[in-house]
């Protein structure tokens, strides 16, 4: 990581305030977070729209899941794809799936809900633009809660993965990098 990890006894108290908070409804300080803590303003914020995306928000589980690979593979973020794409897996995403959008491939849906997150998501990310259509069709899949709160998944899960990117954060020592046109923090091809 290009920002020194900060261990506990290193933190100033307002830095502990948000460190705890952060961690009575997760286990622990980790990833993008590590680097967050050393603005411990932002970290407080940014730690509540993570935990409304994770655990709170109008999308079901497995789109939530989907919602940080989607975006982790648009940003070529290993880390975040390898946080959370066994719990894609587990929550429903078929593998099939996950290993096309792995591969940067479209993947060949069988799901409407996770074909029309992948299409939004990405006509905003590619396009920065929705079409009529898309958008309506979220709307009609998802409702109006559901699409704003995915609306606001993928600006969370691109701001969560490029700021693993910037910071060069440690990849995860058990899992082997994901991309084939990734190498730790540079395209290959």
């Amino acid at each position: 990581m290009r920002l020194p990890k900060l261990a506990y006894e290193q933190l100033t108290p307002r830095q502990k305030e948000v460190h705890d908070k952060h961690v009575s409804r997760r286990d622990r300080v980790s990833g993008p977070y590590n680097v967050w803590l050393h603005s411990p303003e932002l970290m407080e914020k940014v730690s509540a729209i993570s935990n409304y995306m994770r655990f709170d928000c109008g999308l079901p589980v497995k789109l939530r899941e989907f919602g940080i690979l989607v975006t982790a593979r648009y940003w070529d973020a290993q880390y975040s794809w390898n946080a959370h794409v066994d719990k894609a897996i587990a929550a429903g995403i078929p593998e099939d799936v996950v290993r096309d959008l792995a591969a940067g491939k479209k993947p060949n849906f069988k799901a409407d809900d996770e074909r029309v997150y992948y299409t939004f998501a990405m006509e905003v990310l590619e396009n920065h633009f929705v079409s009529e259509k898309t958008f309506n069709e979220a709307r009609k899949i998802f409702g109006e809660r559901a699409l704003v709160d995915l609306i606001g998944s993928v600006g969370y899960f691109s701001m969560l993965q490029i700021c693993l990117n910037s910071a060069e954060v440690d990849l995860q020592a058990d899992r082997k990098p994901p991309f084939a046109d990734v190498s730790g923090y540079r395209k290959t091809a």
